[in-house]
């Protein structure tokens, strides 16, 4: 299949954009609903530099959409039942694996970079 090298490095793409826990964090945050930058600033505990850095992050990769609200900037969910349904796969995933993937020793949460 001539489509299937290019097929997955847009897979790829799309576990990269989700592969940060700040920015897994922000999309969970975004499945409640439309959020600014302060209010997700608020509920994650980051700085606000770092949650608009996600953001721009997750933007590009077409996993959020923004619109202007005032002089504020309002961020959703680009597909919000295509993304919630992701979140509900890799739920599904980890519970087949159990502490598998926290185990590994390459991406595990005891991986050296």
């Amino acid at each position: 299949m001539p489509d299937e090298p290019a097929a997955l490095a847009a897979a790829a793409c799309l576990f990269h954009g989700f592969s940060d826990r700040s920015r897994l964090s922000i999309v969970q945050h975004l499945a409640l609903g439309e959020h600014r930058v302060v209010d997700l600033t608020r509920h994650l505990g980051l700085a606000q530099s770092t949650v608009s850095k996600h953001l721009a992050c997750l933007l590009d990769c077409g996993i959020v959409t923004v619109r202007a609200q005032g002089r504020a900037s309002v961020y959703s969910l680009a597909h919000p039942q295509a993304t919630l349904d992701l979140l509900a796969a890799v739920e599904r995933l980890l519970a087949a694996t159990g502490d598998a993937v926290v185990l590994c020793p390459r991406y595990g949460t005891e991986a050296t970079s």
